[in-house]
């Protein structure tokens, strides 16, 4: 990506996470980001193009500091990297805040906006397919509908236990042990449903 079109992304995401989308004006965009209006329209053509750019940038964001891992470490066994990444998604720094508030809003606002919804909707089944396969690597005998559909709740779950954190209405800390425990249910669910399947098929 351009360095002059990540500006604009990252101006994007501190506006909507500062003020929503409905407080993103393209004339405060540019002044945000430090460019003009006419080169914003360049990159993005229109509101609704920007809006789109913006949900690709912070979901490939939060990809990155989910997936970052400290150089020269050992690589995490399944269950570690499970935890680890939807942990994550759940630290009390300036980037994470600002990325959950964004995508908090973007979510909200789909509510209103066809185009918006359709977006999100497959940023959404990507962040799902991805957790179902990290949740398939920890119970390798899972039916693949079950897990699925423990991911599609994990991910609801952490969505919001976000929104109350962010909200003020959970600590960051009690909003992790929340995380935990529903990871923990998830797996003994998805254990004993690999093992029905197991027993069925002998």
């Amino acid at each position: 990506m351009a360095p002059r079109t990540t500006q604009i992304l990252e101006a994007a995401a501190r506006l909507i996470a500062r003020r929503g989308v409905r407080g993103l004006r393209v004339e405060e965009l540019a002044a945000e980001a430090g460019v003009s209006t006419g080169l914003i329209y360049y990159h993005f053509k229109d509101r609704t193009g920007i809006l789109r750019h913006t949900l690709e940038f912070i979901s490939d964001r939060a990809e990155r500091y989910t997936t970052a891992r400290d150089e020269g470490a050992a690589p995490p066994d399944p269950r570690e990297e499970l935890v680890e990444t939807l942990l994550l998604e759940l630290q009390d720094t300036p980037e994470v805040r600002e990325n959950s508030a964004a995508w908090g809003e973007l979510r909200a606002s789909a509510v209103f906006d066809d185009a918006l919804r359709e977006d999100l909707a497959r940023a959404t089944q990507v962040w799902v397919q991805e957790v179902s396969a990290l949740l398939g690597a920890v119970r390798p005998a899972a039916p693949a509908h079950a897990l699925a559909e423990a991911a599609e709740r994990l991910t609801a779950h952490l969505e919001g236990l976000s929104m109350r954190w962010l909200s003020g209405g959970l600590r960051i800390d009690r909003a992790r042990d929340l995380m935990r425990g529903a990871i923990r249910a998830e797996l003994a669910v998805l254990g004993a449903e690999g093992s029905e399947d197991a027993g069925a098929v002998e």
